[in-house]
């Protein structure tokens, strides 16, 4: 529950601040060429809301709603999410949107999308400049990765260390860098102290290869033990700090990464257990380990597992084989490795974009629990910025989409407008936000159905 809490207000935090600057975006423009806004807020406000008040000499109507999946600003004369027909069946007035000049209400309507982008570009700056930029650098890694049996298909082998492919130079392990493998056709490795070079499949897909169990490559890690928790089934078994774990349940491990595949699959048989005594022989299995104090000696032991499957050990990790790569910018240098980084974030994100249209792509639509997960289970300002600066490109980027009820259908409308010199009706442009409205409420049902369906294993 604490962990829930956690990223549930680091979520609303987030979102907060995103929206805010958002509808900020649409205020600044608005007011900037006159036109009346009549409500700012926070959160939909369907039936009632939670604050609102006005100002004295003021034409706006400030308060926060109760539904919170975003936020609007009211701008009169214009047709909106409010469905407001009967404003536009009056005479328009020189302070409504519909009064202006086009490219004035185009930067009415792109006014939340730049500020959402440019927000971006700031945190990430901000983030180098306060943390820097910390990584492992595969050419380093010189244990190589750990592949899985599909990655083994094309020709990858455990132990290889990624070098490049035939576009990039792979410098560290992230997303991009499965995202380069994927849209590669050759991938050059260093094994056994020379290039090999691998030909990859036309039809690689990024999100097979993230979503496969185990994923399709990962840091080779020695299944050294780090540290032993008092009273656990590896204290009772006689394990102790440096010794090496050789097998579990009667099948080798050659890595963390191998144990993980082995309990998981225990962990499988667990889920399945109808009785205590089910659970028990799920939970029991042998252990195969070495000594650090006695190189060469082996000791297996019968052990039996906690309740949620774990031995009791501390893992090593990456930090305890290579060290990490430090960058670090000072104050304007932040700037434009900001711009930088942000860019390459917006760039993946577009290309990725083309796995939704697939049947894989709409079952990994995630909504709002989805998109909770992705923050840190204990707060972390450093986490908590760089999701905030990814969740508000990818506000930026989806609202500019030329669907109608986003800013982006709007804009659309704008263009065709200022192109041909003629405006699109009123009639028109009020079918079109039904649609699409209609479209943003479906995705949304989608994403959100489809979280509930991975919360419930179905998925």
């Amino acid at each position: 529950m604490e962990v829930f809490l956690i990223r549930l207000l680091q979520f609303m935090l987030a979102i907060s601040i995103l929206v805010l600057l958002h509808e900020g975006g649409h205020f600044f423009f608005a007011k900037l060429f006159g036109v009346r806004v009549e409500k700012f807020y926070l959160f939909f406000d369907p039936w009632f809301h939670l604050f609102e008040f006005k100002p004295k000499r003021s034409e706006t109507t400030y308060g926060v709603g109760w539904l919170p999946l975003g936020g609007y600003c009211k701008i009169s004369g214009m047709i909106d999410e409010s469905f407001d027909t009967e404003q536009m069946k009056k005479p328009a007035q020189p302070c409504e949107f519909r009064s202006k000049p086009a490219w004035q209400r185009l930067l009415i309507m792109v006014g939340g999308v730049l500020v959402n982008f440019l927000l971006a570009l700031f945190i990430y700056a901000m983030v180098l400049f306060t943390w820097g930029d910390s990584y492992f650098a595969l050419k380093d890694m010189s244990m190589g990765m750990k592949f899985n049996d599909s990655a083994k298909e094309i020709g990858f082998r455990d132990g290889d260390i990624l070098l490049r492919t035939d576009e990039k130079t792979l410098d560290r392990f992230d997303v991009d860098m499965y995202r380069a493998i994927a849209n590669a056709q050759t991938v050059t490795v260093l094994r056994g102290g020379k290039e090999v070079t691998v030909t990859m499949p036309e039809d690689m897909s990024l999100l097979t290869m993230v979503k496969e169990e185990p994923v399709f490559a990962r840091p080779f890690i020695p299944a050294d033990v780090d540290s032993v928790l008092p009273n656990s089934p590896a204290q009772k078994a006689g394990i102790m700090k440096g010794d090496k774990l050789l097998a579990v349940g009667g099948k080798s491990v050659d890595s963390w990464n191998e144990f993980d595949n082995q309990i998981g699959r225990m962990q499988d048989v667990m889920s399945a257990a109808k009785t205590p005594a089910d659970s028990l022989k799920a939970r029991t299995t042998t252990i195969v380990f070495s000594h650090k104090a006695t190189p060469g000696r082996k000791d297996t032991a019968q052990v039996v597992l906690t309740a949620d499957m774990t031995l009791g050990v501390g893992k090593t990790y990456l930090g305890t084989y290579y060290k990490p790569v430090k960058l670090e910018y000072g104050f304007f240098e932040s700037f434009p490795a900001g711009v930088v980084y942000g860019v390459n974030v917006l760039r993946g994100y577009v290309d990725d974009m083309k796995y939704v249209f697939s049947a894989e792509g709409a079952k990994s639509l995630g909504g709002f629990g989805a998109i909770g997960s992705l923050f840190p289970p204990t707060w972390d300002w450093m986490m908590f910025w760089r999701m905030t600066a990814f969740l508000s490109i990818i506000l930026a980027f989806m609202n500019i989409l030329p669907i109608p009820a986003l800013d982006g259908g709007h804009v659309l409308f704008l263009l065709y407008e200022m192109i041909t010199r003629r405006k699109s009706s009123e009639n028109f442009l009020i079918r079109a936000e039904y649609v699409g409205f209609g479209i943003l409420i479906l995705l949304m049902v989608v994403a959100n159905l489809n979280d509930i369906l991975r919360w419930l294993g179905y998925m």
